[in-house]
């Protein structure tokens, strides 16, 4: 599950709300199936996947309300607009994943070592079933210009190859007796998305701690800002981001005494903040003379 499934910021809102909303419900009828098949064919693996695909569905659901919210803008209430909501349902997911990840080790760990008879051939038909769905998914989803289309569509296409080691694996199973094989794809998978979990727990909580972007640099911004012959000094620099994309900057920006072009200068250092993904940026303006008024006007 990834955090960037909330960007909300699509070229069409329309068309990119109709695809994910066609992602989503393909992807939850899909895991339906998925477990259904998964306790028919008596594979671990396929439950796995099952959870997988629920946490991705979850995940587009929150993408596709997401994308319609977003598009309120900000009120009175929530001046920053509604894209930080997002946040909230990626670590609600990631909790859900967590918890499903670390029940289905506990219960696949034993039959590591202990494997049960899984029907090979229900899995081999299962994963088919399993790239043609999710493929259409990531063609579709491919056609759209949205970030969050883009986003979605690579997670689909991770998707399609967690199919494509099930079905090898069922083909490994039915044509050797390797029962272990069914469990240990289980493990593989589950592992993979706990990792998966931790990155965009990482990515959450690094937001919502207003942490600087990791596509940010304070000091290169610094550097460029200083290097205009108009400004002398750059202090009380903070960045930080609504949600993973739309990034925030402020700043106290120290002018000559002789600088007279305040407008030309802002539109010059905005042109500058945009070239480095500032979004949204406050700019305070002050001449050498004048005294600081705030004790955090430490230089930085």
């Amino acid at each position: 599950m990834s955090l960037h499934h909330h960007h909300s910021t699509p070229d069409n809102p329309v068309s990119g709300t109709k695809n994910i909303r066609f992602a989503f419900f393909l992807n939850l009828g899909f895991t339906l199936i998925e477990i259904a098949g998964g306790l028919l064919t008596n594979s671990v693996a396929i439950l796995t996947d099952a959870l997988h695909d629920f946490g991705d569905s979850i995940s587009l659901g929150l993408a596709w309300y997401f994308q319609k919210l977003s598009v309120k803008g900000s009120n009175a209430k929530y001046s920053y607009g509604y894209k930080r909501f997002s946040l909230i349902g990626a670590l609600a997911n990631s909790l859900i994943l967590v918890v499903g990840s670390i029940f289905i080790l506990s219960e696949t760990i034993p039959r590591l070592l202990n494997p049960q008879p899984a029907n090979e051939v229900g899995m081999f038909w299962l994963a088919i079933l399993g790239i043609l769905v999710n493929g259409a998914a990531v063609i579709r989803l491919k056609k759209g210009r949205s970030l969050n289309e883009k986003v979605v569509s690579l997670h689909l296409l991770e998707d399609v190859l967690g199919w494509a080691a099930i079905l090898i694996g069922s083909v490994l199973m039915y044509f050797f007796d390797l029962p272990f094989i069914d469990p240990l794809l289980s493990i593989v998978i589950s592992v993979y998305i706990l990792s998966n979990v931790a990155h965009s727990i990482r990515e959450g909580m690094r937001i919502l701690l207003q942490a600087t972007p990791d596509d940010i640099n304070l000091q290169h911004i610094r550097e460029r800002l200083l290097s205009h012959p108009l400004i002398k000094d750059v202090h009380d620099l903070h960045s930080w981001s609504a949600d993973g994309n739309y990034h925030v900057m402020t700043m106290h920006v120290v002018l000559h005494q002789d600088a007279t072009e305040i407008p030309k200068l802002k539109t010059e250092i905005r042109t500058i903040l945009k070239e480095e993904k500032i979004e949204h940026a406050t700019i305070e303006f002050e001449y050498s003379e004048e005294a600081c008024l705030f004790e955090n006007c430490t230089q930085q």
